[in-house]
């Protein structure tokens, strides 16, 4: 059936008030990424590729534990529908403080959670320390690598429950105060590199070491200023005071797990993808290496953008499958495709006809300019793929299909991509070229297959009526 342009208007509004201050908050998040590269990479191509390097590693572990948390969001967001639904039926105080209390225990329970996620991140992150040059990278990468890389670790802990404390506010429908935080703290973030990267205020230049102290700083206020927030408005306010030991359980527990564990399987593929390019290209040559990083961090602002529209429809899908409706669900996902495929050309434009002026953004190497130029070609085409199966993942995670994405997912990113980027780096000699080449092919598999599941899923669900 075919809607016009004026049938999905309201849907492409209430996606983009929901989706405008997840935008900006990812956005900000890849921006200080930038600021760092940016000011990094003009200290020296040395500590780029080191900074490049040690966000891979992290990243990996980090992503993984982030994708877990993102399973608090389609539960209280569906808890969240029901109640309105209730509400509207004008239903007794007793069924609703029950919902309530529901939405209580996703948060006494996610904290604890939060904590395993925290726990099992140190595990896999603080043994790389001291072996860090077993990757193959330059000594002098390695030497400027070390330092940052502890400091981003230690980071991990504030973050996690920042964005813990991010979903479960993004769960109950507001996107705004993450988005606020996000932006005052990473500002903060960019100020302090500027003080400790360059050395200003009394400050010795500490290049790459630098980053890594402004990053832990402005990391460890975000937890703090979203606990001040919960507890200044009386509707987030009344779930901080309900918190009783009593609601945490080992069945809500494992819930969260069930449901967060393929989300962080399916986010951690991906990342192993990135992260082992990083690797790989590195191997080639520094300056290979630091014009990977910088095609990467121009996609990222484009992704960061998708990432956003994903978890607004992961917020609309859910809220409305807990409403009972189905024809809700169907135009909200659709719209939040639409409005992925504008950024997308959007971003895609951008790469493909600045590919001559960004390179020099970031550095002024002559050796790095031309890969770089040549690299943003591939990832303007690539912005497709990877903002479609951005959008597919996060509507399967709004009714809480996670399995059958991360199985996608984990063929796709790493059965496919990885030897397919490697065939076409090194036998085939297309370098760096290759492995892009490869994530675009990578990333349209999942693209198809996660909008096919979700519709052939939603069938079944409006079939069975398993949303009541």
């Amino acid at each position: 059936m075919a809607y016009s342009f004026r049938a999905y208007w309201p849907f492409y509004k209430r996606n983009l008030k929901v989706a405008f201050p997840v935008m900006l908050t990812q956005l900000g998040a890849a921006l200080v990424g930038l600021a760092d590269s940016i000011m990094v990479g003009h200290y020296g191509t040395t500590d780029l590729a080191a900074v490049s390097f040690s966000n891979a590693l992290f990243f990996t572990v980090m992503v993984f534990a982030m994708g877990a948390l993102m399973g608090v969001t389609p539960l209280v967001g569906n808890v969240r529908g029901r109640l309105e639904k209730l509400m509207q039926q004008g239903t007794t105080a007793e069924e609703i403080a029950h919902k309530h209390e529901q939405i209580t225990s996703y948060l006494a329970n996610g904290l604890v959670f939060t904590g395993l996620m925290c726990i099992l991140s140190l595990a896999l992150l603080v043994p790389c320390i001291p072996y860090l040059d077993a990757f193959g990278q330059e000594p002098e990468v390695i030497a400027s690598a070390r330092p940052y890389y502890i400091l981003i670790v230690l980071s991990i802990l504030p973050f996690l429950l920042f964005s813990f404390s991010k979903q479960f506010l993004e769960g109950l429908g507001n996107t705004l105060v993450a988005m606020l935080i996000t932006l005052g703290c990473n500002l903060l973030n960019i100020l302090l590199n500027w003080v400790f990267i360059f050395g200003h205020w009394g400050f010795e230049p500490m290049g790459a070491e630098g980053a890594g102290w402004a990053t832990l700083i402005a990391r460890s206020l975000m937890p703090v200023c979203f606990f001040i927030a919960m507890c200044v408005k009386a509707d987030w306010r009344r779930y901080i005071v309900s918190l009783k030991g009593r609601l945490i359980t080992r069945r809500e527990i494992e819930h969260l797990i069930s449901i967060g564990t393929p989300i962080g399987l399916q986010s951690f593929a991906e990342a192993f993808l990135f992260t082992a390019s990083f690797i790989i290209i590195g191997w080639i040559s520094k300056e290979a290496l630091a014009a990977h990083h910088i095609a990467n961090q121009m996609a990222d602002l484009t992704f960061m953008l998708a990432l956003g529209i994903g978890s607004a429809t992961t917020i609309r899908v859910s809220f409305q499958l807990g409403k009972g409706d189905i024809q809700a669900v169907k135009m909200a996902s659709r719209a939040s495709v639409h409005l992925c495929l504008l950024m997308n050309t959007i971003g895609a434009a951008i790469m493909i006809f600045g590919r001559n002026i960004i390179p020099y953004i970031f550095t002024e190497d002559q050796e790095v300019i031309p890969i770089a130029s040549s690299l943003l070609i591939i990832a303007g085409t690539f912005q497709y793929a990877d903002g479609l199966q951005c959008i597919g993942a996060a509507m399967l995670r709004g009714i809480q299909d996670v399995r059958a994405p991360m199985r996608i997912a984990l063929f796709s990113y790493i059965g496919i991509a990885l030897p397919l980027g490697l065939a076409l780096t090194f036998p085939v000699g297309w370098g760096a070229q290759g492995m892009w080449i490869a994530f675009v092919i990578a990333l349209a598999i999942p693209a198809v297959l996660f909008h096919i599941r979700f519709h052939k899923q939603l069938k079944r669900i409006a079939y069975n009526k398993t949303y009541e």
